[in-house]
């Protein structure tokens, strides 16, 4: 039986502390680059910070999907 990634995210949340700090630091991106991308009118320093909140947020997503990707191959195995 196979769970769903949601679900199997939801496990990590709850059992993964490492893992529960990157969602909470991706989603504080997020965030942030709602507020970013919100703005009539950006500053070069503003168009700079949201080119790296978007290195960033990838960064933090490959990480997560690695934690992922390690607790998927014990589940299954």
């Amino acid at each position: 039986m196979s769970i769903s990634d949601a679900e199997f995210r939801e496990r990590l949340m709850q059992e993964d502390a490492e893992f529960r700090k990157l969602a909470a630091e991706h989603q504080a991106c997020d965030n942030q680059l709602t507020e970013l991308e919100n703005r009539h009118f950006q500053s070069e320093e503003e168009k700079m910070k949201e080119k790296n909140l978007k290195k960033k947020k990838l960064a933090l997503k490959d990480q997560m999907y690695a934690i992922m990707q390690k607790y998927r191959k014990q589940f299954e195995s």
